[in-house]
């Protein structure tokens, strides 16, 4: 890409203003934290209700970034560089990408539905890579702003593109549209995902139909509701010619007739009717959702004119997709982050991105990477284009896998090349890989994920994954929730209530929170050498964690005269000025802090005191999930009000005010004052069963089956034969148990597992490192995956069925569980 600056001036109707027109960029951005921004970018500022890139160009000018899409220009940013002055940058960016398209015509392939989008996508591009230099959304970029930087990354050696479109209301498709312009369209299968976004299924379909439009061709499963709206949408979007390309398990008159399905060890073979000739086709998975993804392949592999002999060869390779980055733990105090099934030059940037996110743990950054495939550019062309990426992005050791990226050593600084995985297998021992963050990142034929088994940390098989774009979505969701000027402070006390602190809190860095909270110093010392550089506020500092707060550079919340005179007392000795401390107001919970007869004497310490500065003053709710107390909360609230403002009023200070918390944000929206403080809503649990369904699922606790054995009618399971088989019954065993964070009390057929999508319930005792499972009716065998909580069940499930709450589900998982983060 090389886009004139002149010429976007007409196509965002923008007002220029600048020193030049005349300068080319080849690069777009919208991330002010990615170290691929400099003098060739163009910096698109979106703001939205959470988030205002606005704030950060003055940084950017400062590392070389010259050419900005604003909608205003920062007093502090005026007249040191070139702006394109438009009223949204969101609708900017996506006219950039739709004029951006319109530069280029071959076949591209549209994708949209509920489910399957992003698996059919790389299944697609797997499938007809071999005849083509495919163009694809990177991972699932398919969002109002995902789209656009997917097809901005065409370039004029591309001759197919396959984009896919997720929608989550009305109004959105039309503009995706406009940037895809699809030749060939795909509805995937449509379910339940963003139904509140809608009145209705069929609403839904009419939406996502619109990506359509101008699209010769729609492919397509038959169905009653499905025909309907295609009907409608036809008549009102007349095209000719316009062909209907429709499979079916049930309908004859189909295009495509699914005759018979028979699975057997995890393949399945479907017999379907086309033209009148019948065929057999292997599909290598045997559930339900990857058969109807291989059936949409095969759509377009028929539209495209295959022959069967072709698409069986092809169709029987097709492999689980791996749709996420994730960060693992690794040998010799290593951080991993597994990219390992995919390698184009678009998703190397983002890996890079994610990469610069996560690196606080270790300043040494590694990549593994293979030969890259269907770039779009010459080998020469591109990898100087990587081996610049990986000089921006200041990658200390590059460690090269393949025959064409061997070849271009001399472009990389500090690299070791070899010509494949085993060559570099075999030499893993002299690599030295320790204390340093290692990408591993290559294309599937190089079975990278030898890699990673051989670098990751050897733990016991059951591990806690933790989604970062979830906790990414419930942050965003609470700040939804408040003004524009209330700040956050988001609690990460408990190990990140048990997901894992230190990654938690790098990525709510990443995302500009105001403060962390933590309960004790010592958690907050793992995050300061860690390289966490968020103000930490600890909540029940002990006087014998006095010098490290300080020495940390910790924030202490005071609580009690006798604390207060104690800190003062060694900031006095190490002469201390303006020390930042929370004080802690009792407004009826009667847990912590000063009460109403002890302010005159708090005011009397503090008065004139310069050694220390009051940061905030809080309070904490005792019943703000309960509606019931509503009474009893708003005298809380107005005890606060009437106590903090005495202390702003007697000390003349301004501190920041804050008592809600994550219940409190829902259901005291007046009550924000200067800041928030977010806990277990930042980990998908609310009270609110209304609430909840706009959450995301953080965690899932998952293992495998150790063992199955069949038991006859009379025989026991576990300690004190609490389980006695009244029919012959299968059992599988776990490796997870009460050492892990598993509450016996959920054990004797009080609690359950899924496996294979179907509940297991817990046979007797729940034991220290085991538990063990009913599944007669359940085919499945060693090593299949077992999830312990997550979507089903979930924490608030098992909670209930204990009678505690979520947060001690959540808190009591072990630090032996390994967790694993991803997006």
């Amino acid at each position: 890409m090389s886009i004139n600056l002149k010429s976007l001036i007409s196509v965002l109707n923008a007002e220029w203003i600048g020193s030049n027109t005349d300068i080319f960029v080849d690069h777009i951005s919208i991330d002010s934290r990615s170290l691929q921004n400099g003098s060739k970018t163009l910096f698109i500022a979106l703001s939205g209700v959470n988030n205002d890139a606005h704030l950060y160009i003055d940084e950017l000018i400062e590392k070389g970034v010259q050419n900005f899409v604003v909608q205003y220009i920062p007093e502090n940013a005026k007249g040191k560089a070139n702006f394109l002055v438009v009223k949204n940058t969101l609708n900017a960016l996506q006219q950039f990408a739709s004029y951006y398209r319109n530069l280029f015509d071959f076949p591209i392939i549209g994708l949209t539905g509920s489910n399957g989008k992003t698996i059919v996508k790389e299944w697609l591009n797997f499938l007809l890579s071999p005849d083509y230099n495919i163009i694809r959304s990177p991972k699932s970029y398919n969002s109002q702003v995902g789209v656009p930087l997917s097809v901005i990354a065409i370039n004029e050696k591309h001759n197919l593109g396959i984009f896919e479109a997720g929608i989550s209301t009305v109004n959105e498709m039309d503009k995706l549209e406009k940037i895809i312009k699809p030749t060939i369209g795909v509805l995937t299968n449509i379910g339940s995902a963003h139904d509140e976004g809608f009145l209705n299924l069929v609403q839904k379909i009419d939406e996502k139909l619109l990506l359509f439009k101008d699209c010769p061709i729609i492919i397509y499963q038959k169905n009653e509701v499905v025909n309907s709206c295609l009907s409608q949408f036809t008549a009102e979007y007349m095209m000719h010619p316009r062909k209907l390309f429709s499979w079916s398990f049930t309908d004859e008159s189909a295009d495509v007739f699914i005759l018979n399905k028979e699975t057997k060890n995890e393949t399945t073979t479907i017999q379907y009717q086309y033209k009148e000739e019948i065929f057999s086709l292997e599909i290598p998975f045997s559930d339900s959702a990857s058969v109807e993804n291989a059936i949409s392949c095969l759509m377009v592999l028929l539209h495209f004119k295959y022959d069967f002999a072709t698409i069986q060869n092809r169709v029987q390779m097709l492999y689980p997709v791996q749709m996420r980055l994730e960060v693992k733990n690794g040998i010799n105090n290593c951080s991993i982050i597994d990219d390992s099934y995919s390698s184009d030059f678009q998703s190397l940037k983002i890996a890079l991105d994610f990469l610069e996110s996560q690196q606080k743990k270790n300043a040494t950054k590694t990549v593994i990477l293979s030969d890259i495939f269907q770039s779009g550019f010459s080998n020469e062309e591109l990898y100087s284009k990587v081996a610049q990426l990986i000089s921006d992005n200041k990658i200390n050791r590059v460690i090269g896998i393949g025959a064409t990226i061997s070849s271009f050593k001399a472009k990389f600084s500090n690299s070791i090349m070899f010509h494949n995985t085993a060559e570099f297998i075999s030499q893993i021992e002299s690599l030295n890989f320790n204390n340093e963050t290692i990408l591993i990142k290559g294309a599937r034929s190089f079975q990278f994920e030898e890699i990673v088994a051989l670098l990751e940390e050897k733990t016991h098989e059951t591990v806690l994954e933790i989604n970062l774009d979830s906790i990414s979505h419930n942050l965003n969701y609470y700040k939804s929730k408040l003004a524009n000027d209330v700040k956050i402070m988001v609690m990460v006390k408990a190990f990140g209530y048990g997901n894992g602190g230190l990654e938690i809190a790098k990525l709510l860095e990443h995302h500009k929170v105001d403060y962390l909270g933590v309960a004790f110093a010592d958690e907050g010392i793992s995050l300061k050498n860690g390289g966490i550089k968020l103000p930490i506020m600890v909540l029940n500092p002990e006087s014998t964690s006095f010098p490290s707060i300080i020495q940390y550079q910790l924030e202490p919340e005071i609580y009690s005269i006798k604390g207060l005179n104690a800190f003062l007392k060694i900031a006095r000795e190490k002469n201390l000025k303006d020390f930042p401390i929370h004080i802690k107001l009792d407004t009826g919970m009667h847990r912590l802090g000063f009460e109403e007869n002890t302010i005159e004497e708090l005011i009397k310490t503090l008065i004139d005191n310069t050694t220390v500065k009051v940061k905030s003053v809080l309070s904490h709710l005792a019943t703000s999930d309960d509606l019931n107390h509503y009474d009893f909360v708003i005298s809380q609230i107005n005890l606060f009000e009437k106590l903090s403002s005495k202390l702003i009023s007697e000390l003349n200070i301004n501190p920041i005010r804050h008592i809600l918390n994550t219940s409190g944000i829902s259901n005291f929206p007046s009550a924000q004052y200067n800041m928030v403080r977010l806990g277990i809503g930042l980990y998908g649990v609310s009270n609110d069963p209304l609430e909840q369904k706009y959450l995301e699922n953080v965690g899932t606790l998952k293992s495998i089956i150790s063992q199955v054995r069949t038991i006859p009618s009379g025989d026991s399971v576990g300690y004190g034969r609490r389980f006695m088989a009244e029919k012959e019954t299968k059992i599988a065993t776990i490796p997870i148990g009460y050492a892990d964070g598993i509450s016996r009390l959920w054990g004797n057929q009080v609690g359950f597992v899924t496996i294979k999508n179907q509940k297991a319930f817990i046979v007797g005792s729940v034991c220290m490192d085991m538990l063990m499972v009913d599944v007669s009716n359940i085919d499945c065998k060693e090593g299949d995956s077992v999830i312990i909580f997550g979507e089903s069940p979930t924490v608030i499930e098992m909670a209930e069925a204990l009678k505690t709450i979520p947060y001690e589900i959540m808190a009591s998982i072990s630090q032996r569980v390994k967790r694993v983060f991803f997006r």
